[in-house]
């Protein structure tokens, strides 16, 4: 049960760190802190969507 329950909550994070990618590179943000925040999302997946959500470039 636990690896269904985990399987599922990966899943989660995957969807969501695709969707914080996309919104970060429609961003008006200059590509160096695109590249950071990418950068960011993808090597701390779950910290790196928290963070960026609250802090990462807007509009």
């Amino acid at each position: 049960m636990g690896y269904q329950l985990g399987g599922f909550f990966g899943f989660i994070v995957l969807l969501l760190s695709i969707w914080a990618i996309i919104k970060i590179a429609s961003s008006s943000a200059s590509t160096t802190r695109k590249v950071i925040w990418i950068a960011v999302v993808l090597l701390l997946p779950l910290l790196g969507l928290i963070v960026w959500y609250f802090v990462g470039p807007k509009g």
